[in-house]
């Protein structure tokens, strides 16, 4: 039997197994996440699973189809007085007011119709999808596995070490992530508390030759590997600080943010975190029939974007802005009409977030088109796999190569301007001393522009190749610091055109690429 079959099967309750005790459920792992550049290596990716399939249309809800909502989900549709603006064609739940917040700062992006060919409604193999990021049945590892696995054959054998004493991922909780599950080992470690020092016994097995003798030696190397990931957690985690108010003791995701804040700011290396917020399968009771701006999901919303909105807000004062991204994602979100129970039922596609002050911004995909007629059991269609949005972080946060990228998928892969707004070289940074950057250019539906100013009134126009002027983006005082300017480009057709600054310190315009 190979090693990963006896891990796999002896009873110690969790896929590659995960040593639970102490709050603490411990996977021996490390190396340095990706071969990448220096200015990728310490990146940090949050994930957030939204377990149970979130309702994406009133998560996010577009406004030009609001009428017909109202028609096909009439117990469950938000007053259109209580929803709130963020593009004139997409409102938010109240309930996500920091979200919302985020979002008109330029530091929530918001991916429509996301989600994979020929949907599974159900949970259980829908997430299993998610998770592999693979259609492919026979797939036991998870995408993010299979690209640790390109990187370290052969692991664990040989980690920790001085060079890389951290995990590569933490998964906040009792369960290891099945995304990072690789063929011999999961290559992340389930932390309840990373407050909680306790290391676990290790008897110090060497094999005497036999087949037991040669597994117990494995699990006591990975005894030994987990006892010293535990001090590693928990120094970092009693070095590091917070400094934001904002974070609720009563809201179980703030919690565990907070603690990944200062498990960053304390110095550990891990690359990846993954979070889960449960009960999200609002077959029944998904609003309160005497107020539908409140309910069950309304307080999960507020759990997410309150958390959300603080540890970005926590991530700015302690200056790590610019090394930490977050995703939000869900198994599947639901039908188009609600039920008769006051809910929603299994659907498809759905909004999918990304939070940040490195995001590329704005709206990726289209407005869900709502019609008069709806079938029963009809769902949102998917507009961007899932996949796509994976592969895009991979490229645009921790600079894999794409055609490395190409070989963790199961289809061709389309990239997406998701991330990357602070992707910026010595060349680029000197552009931004004298004048600025756009980023991305070419750029989809939106561009960002990154630029120097003194205190001073700033003035930024788009303009075609005639000098038109087409956009005015901002007509404002600006103080004296680089700032991070989104130019929502929805309403531009496919050219070119000059985003031009007029400012007392020195004008300047930068060319400027829309495409489909």
């Amino acid at each position: 039997m190979k090693r990963r079959n006896f891990v796999k099967n002896i009873s110690l309750g969790a896929v590659a197994a995960p040593f639970a005790l102490k709050g603490i459920n411990y996977q021996a792992i490390q190396k340095k996440l990706f071969s990448v550049s220096k200015s990728a290596e310490d990146r940090v990716l949050i994930l957030i699973r939204l377990s149970g399939g979130n309702d994406g249309l009133n998560t996010i809800i577009p406004m030009n189809s609001y009428d017909n909502l109202q028609i096909h989900r009439p117990n469950v549709i938000l007053p259109q007085s209580s929803i709130l603006s963020a593009t004139p064609s997409l409102g938010m739940h109240p309930a996500l007011s920091g979200m919302h917040q985020l979002f008109q700062d330029g530091k929530l992006s918001i991916i429509q119709n996301v989600g994979y060919p020929e949907q599974n409604r159900s949970h259980f193999r829908s997430m299993d999808i998610w998770s592999m990021g693979s259609m492919d049945q026979s797939e036991t590892r998870g995408w993010l596995g299979r690209h640790f696995d390109q990187l370290y054959p052969g692991y664990p054998d040989g980690y920790p070490n001085a060079t890389h004493p951290d995990p590569f991922a933490i998964a906040m909780g009792y369960e290891v992530s099945s995304t990072c599950q690789g063929v011999i080992s999961n290559y992340s470690q389930a932390v309840a508390d990373p407050f909680t020092n306790f290391n676990l016994y290790n008897s110090f097995e060497t094999s005497d030759g036999t087949y037991f003798g040669s597994h117990m030696q494995y699990l006591s190397t990975l005894v030994d590997q987990t006892n010293q990931y535990i001090d590693q957690i928990t120094t970092a985690a009693n070095a590091g600080s917070t400094l934001s108010t904002l974070y609720d003791d009563n809201n179980p995701l703030a919690v565990q943010l907070r603690q990944v804040a200062q498990m960053i700011s304390g110095g550990l290396k891990t690359n990846v975190y993954i979070l889960d917020v449960t009960g999200f399968d609002t077959h029944n009771a998904q609003v309160d029939t005497a107020d539908v701006t409140q309910g069950v999901h309304a307080d999960l919303l507020k759990k997410l974007s309150d958390a959300v909105a603080a540890f970005q807000d926590d991530l700015n004062l302690l200056g790590l802005e610019n090394r930490v991204a977050g995703m939000t994602f869900s198994e599947f979100g639901r039908q188009i009409a609600s039920n008769g129970s006051d809910g929603t039922d299994h659907g498809e596609a759905a909004p999918l977030l990304v939070f940040g002050a490195c995001i590329s911004g704005g709206v990726v995909g289209s407005d869900p088109i709502i019609g008069t007629n709806v079938d029963v059991q009809d769902a949102v269609p998917m507009e961007i796999d899932f996949r796509d949005v994976y592969a895009s972080v991979l490229k645009d946060w921790f600079e894999v190569p794409e055609t490395e990228i190409q070989t963790i998928f199961d289809h061709v892969i389309t990239f997406y301007p998701i991330l990357g707004a602070c992707n910026l070289g010595i060349e680029e940074e000197k552009l931004i001393q004298s004048n600025g950057i756009l980023f991305p250019n070419p750029a989809v539906s939106v561009t960002t522009l990154k630029m120097k100013t003194e205190n001073e009134r700033v003035r930024i126009q788009v303009v075609d190749i005639n000098g038109n002027v087409l956009l005015e983006v901002i007509d404002k005082n600006l103080s004296q610091d680089t700032h991070l300017i989104p130019i929502d480009l929805e309403q531009l057709s496919q050219g070119n055109y000059f985003v031009q600054v007029i400012k007392p310190s020195g004008e300047f315009s930068l060319q400027l690429s829309k495409v489909k």
